[in-house]
């Protein structure tokens, strides 16, 4: 095996990791000597080891002399654990292997300087591409203090996510939500308007049981969600951040004694200004969220500026309607040549429906 090889063994050990390490990356570590696997380990879960003392931990003999590949530049500062230059060093590894480089500016090149001075010999950017996209979301934040937004929906092939007559269960098949469910564990929030709350009284959960539930955010500029809805009456259980602009203190102190969050947000154009909500979520230490909402939501995150990522899933079905709700609404842009942009577009099949995923383009209404 090549260097090539074992970085993509390290990379699948790495994703073992999603949904549990944010807002840490996933990372993970291979020890090769004398052409055998001797160790190998992975980021489990926030605060827990990091990947390269996983694998040393797990070593089969002595690491001293050998390789070790590892999908991100190993930390050199003080955290939650300690520095993993320290563990490589003490180990007496002889070479190190790095896929990405770690944007952190507690990190940022001084982890393969440190490797450097002591003597280990370095190798970087080994599948690169393929190391940077796994911690897309990690480099996102890092480096912003925001949360990587996805917007996701599912519609039908002339473009409808409802029919005339508001019913949308369900557009695609089993396969496919199925996959929808997986998102939301793999990501820290799901977020949602209340009007979507209103319409479809959505538990927005993970769907698995005593597994991993997103945090479920709910953008009520006016604080119209029901007490009875299910992500009101389950707040106790899995958290819920309600996103207002209402002042109504008693009002509030309601959702609060359910077990409800309240961020009081300003507003803007009638509605939650939703680039001070990332900023504050941010510093909330969550990384990543499922946008899960209708057009109106939808629109007002595109025109913020705060989705990084566009997740739709297409249906073989016509719904027609010339008042059929569509995925996208507001008031739209105003010329093609205005359009929202994306790029490096993915098509997976999933049953009879397809799923669609592109990165937003950073500007914003056009001239690219």
């Amino acid at each position: 095996m090549n260097d090539s090889a074992y970085m993509n063994l390290a990379l699948q050990l790495a994703k073992k990791g999603r949904g549990w390490t944010s807002p840490n990356p996933m990372v993970g570590a291979v020890i090769v000597k004398n052409g055998r696997i001797i160790g190998q380990g992975w980021h489990e879960a926030y605060g827990r080891p990091h990947a390269e003392r996983n694998a040393l931990e797990t070593c089969t003999e002595n690491p001293k002399g050998a390789v070790m590949y590892v999908t991100l530049e190993p930390c050199c500062h003080y955290g939650k654990q300690p520095p993993c230059t320290e563990a490589i060093i003490n180990a007496g590894i002889s070479r190190v292997v790095t896929g990405s480089a770690d944007p952190n500016p507690k990190v940022d090149g001084k982890g393969i300087q440190i490797l450097l001075e002591h003597g280990i010999k370095v190798t970087e950017h080994v599948l690169q591409e393929e190391c940077d996209r796994l911690n897309e979301v990690f480099f996102h934040y890092i480096l912003t203090k925001r949360p990587f937004v996805v917007m996701k929906y599912a519609m039908t092939m002339d473009g409808k996510i409802a029919a005339y007559t508001g019913a949308s269960k369900w557009i695609t098949g089993e396969t496919a939500r199925n996959h929808v469910w997986k998102q939301r564990r793999r990501y820290t929030a799901i977020m949602a308007g209340v009007g979507t709350v209103l319409a479809d009284d959505p538990m927005l959960d993970g769907r698995i049981k005593n597994g991993k539930n997103p945090i479920r955010i709910i953008c009520d500029t006016r604080l119209r969600t029901p007490l009875h809805a299910q992500v009101i009456s389950t707040a106790e259980q899995i958290p819920v951040i309600l996103a207002t602009c209402c002042n109504d203190r008693d009002r509030k102190r309601i959702y609060e004694e359910k077990g409800c969050r309240i961020f009081t947000v300003e507003e803007k154009e009638g509605h939650v200004n939703l680039e001070k909500l990332m900023e504050r979520l941010g510093r909330e230490q969550i990384d990543s969220i499922l946008l899960e909402g209708g057009g109106t939501l939808n629109w007002a995150a595109l025109e913020s500026g705060i989705v990084q990522k566009v997740q739709a899933y297409i249906a073989p079905k016509l719904f027609g309607g010339e008042k059929a709700k569509t995925p996208v609404e507001g008031a739209g842009i105003e010329f093609p040549s205005s359009a929202f942009q994306l790029k490096n577009s993915t098509v997976i099949r999933l049953g009879e429906d397809i799923l669609i995923e592109s990165e937003v383009k950073p500007n914003v209404h056009g001239d690219y």
